[in-house]
């Protein structure tokens, strides 16, 4: 298998925190999000995946894309080591923890997002902090209000053994910490946090021992 994949890409980390978990080996092939005007818009890498994004998985032959869909992938072709639950209330469940994350938070604090911010629309640096800062507390404070709410954690967000809830939720406390954020407000959030990155799995996925880290 091959990850196309950033270091600091938290739709990446994702996924390499769900190979790690499955045990899987995979070759990174490092796409620079910032050099050049960013690698990931080269005609090369759109052969790759049109919508210019990382990550993209490389597996038999086949591309897949979208960090989601990738680690669904995963957990099908590899159930070893499930990363959904058994039963279908439980897969929701850790499902919408994760879109929480994915779909309803990252997307509006990407890069491409924080670029177009500052570039077309004129905004200072100042105000660009201010809309992650501000997309950020939103997205932390759902994500705490539904672990608290529907009392399925256990060591992490979904019972005592890591899911694809967890594999969104490190990045983005990643995310949060590298822009000095502070999590007293979310100590389910930071606890879960805490207890994922005591695995090997997820330090072998940390941004800071990735090929690709400057």
């Amino acid at each position: 298998m091959k990850l196309f994949t950033y270091f600091r890409s938290s739709a990446a980390y994702r996924v390499r925190i769900a190979l790690n978990l499955k045990g899987l080996a995979y070759d990174s092939v490092p796409v620079h999000l910032l050099r050049d005007g960013g690698e990931q818009l080269a005609p090369k890498y759109r052969d790759v995946n049109p919508a210019g994004l990382v990550p993209a998985l490389e597996d038999n032959g086949i591309v897949l894309t979208q960090s989601l869909a990738i680690i669904e992938y995963l957990e099908e072709v590899h159930p070893l080591v499930p990363l959904l639950p058994q039963d279908a209330v439980g897969r929701a469940r850790v499902r919408a923890l994760a879109q929480t994350i994915a779909c309803d938070t990252h997307p509006i604090m990407n890069l491409r997002v924080l670029k177009y911010l500052k570039g077309p629309m004129g905004l200072s640096e100042e105000q660009k902090s201010e809309w992650y800062r501000h997309w950020m507390a939103e997205g932390m404070t759902a994500l705490e209000a539904h672990l608290e709410r529907d009392g399925d954690m256990g060591r992490f967000s979904y019972g005592d053994t890591p899911t694809i809830a967890d594999c969104c939720l490190v990045p983005q406390v990643f995310n949060a910490q590298r822009f000095e954020i502070d999590l007293a407000p979310y100590p389910n959030v930071a606890r879960i946090a805490a207890n994922c990155t005591d695995l090997p799995a997820f330090k072998a996925a940390h941004p800071s021992v990735q090929p690709d880290t400057e």
